[in-house]
């Protein structure tokens, strides 16, 4: 009988398989080279959609069908964010009862940043988020957190990613065991089957990208995160990365997890660093 890790590295190796990786470096984890694996996982999607523009996975489902993006390009005249936009950037710079504003608790006064987060600290031994860092910016001030899912964490989001449009995602793994961990940790959260249904993350994103399921046509996992946060037509509002993850754990009868849980951090980490190189291009707009 199949112990629960022999049938998640069973599941873990055949996905990884078609992405390129091999047994030997899933098993010999001393020997991971996340650089390596990246590149891997970016040219499955190449070659699986050898007509897509590299830089236009990162319009998710839009890049998968002609029709779908001429539709975006029309809405993108009005984009159907814009309340967010304006709403976050009032936020972002109206000062803190202390009189300091976000500008204060970023490099570079937080305009132009996104690309650079999630980020491993050093110092905490855990991946920092730019949700998490607004929220430990607002405690650092006296104010009170803001929720992970609701309006004010996503319109702060679309105001920052906005302001990063085009740049490039590069997230760095430091020469650090922890940092590595983390990746792995957010590398097998991504793979690995839960719920009632016993979905992963990769059944949708890796094996059935611009395939529909209902009326949806599923995105490809390269560049999901980029786009982040979106308005989606079925919440008819704006969505944070939190509200993502939780959404795609109950869509799939899973247990969803806690908002900025150790390994929705780190499945973060991992979906951001496979997608360094590809542009920025939150905040976006889904079906």
């Amino acid at each position: 009988m199949k112990t629960r890790s022999a049938i998640w590295l069973g599941s873990a190796l055949f996905a990884l398989t078609a992405l390129g990786f091999t047994a030997q470096r899933v098993i010999a984890a001393d020997k991971i080279d996340p650089a390596t694996e990246a590149k891997a996982f970016q040219n499955f999607y190449f070659q699986k959609f050898p007509n897509v523009k590299h830089e236009d996975f990162v319009n998710g489902p839009y890049s998968m069908n002609e029709d779908m993006k001429r539709q975006w390009q029309e809405k993108e005249e009005f984009p159907p964010y814009e309340f967010a936009l304006d709403a976050g950037k009032e936020m972002f710079a109206t000062p803190f009862k202390n009189g300091k504003t976000y500008a204060d608790c970023f490099p570079n006064g937080g305009i132009g940043i996104r690309q650079n987060y999630p980020y491993f600290d050093g110092k905490e031994g855990k991946v920092v988020t730019l949700e998490l860092a607004l929220n430990r910016c607002r405690a650092a001030n006296g104010e009170e957190p803001y929720s992970y899912v609701k309006d004010e964490m996503a319109s702060l989001t679309a105001y920052m990613a906005f302001t990063s449009r085009g740049k490039l995602m590069d997230i760095k793994i430091p020469d650090d065991p922890r940092a590595l961990e983390a990746y792995e940790n957010g590398k097998r959260y991504f793979y690995t089957r839960r719920g009632q249904m016993n979905f992963s993350c990769a059944s949708c994103h890796v094996q059935s990208p611009g395939e529909r399921i209902r009326a949806e046509i599923l995105a490809p996992a390269l560049g999901i995160l980029n786009a982040m946060p979106i308005y989606r037509s079925e919440w008819s509002g704006m969505g944070t990365t939190s509200r993502r993850f939780i959404t795609c754990n109950s869509q799939t009868r899973a247990v969803p997890l806690e908002p900025q849980s150790d390994e929705y951090r780190d499945v973060e980490y991992f979906l951001s660093y496979v997608a360094n190189g590809l542009p920025i291009s939150g905040p976006g707009a889904r079906p």
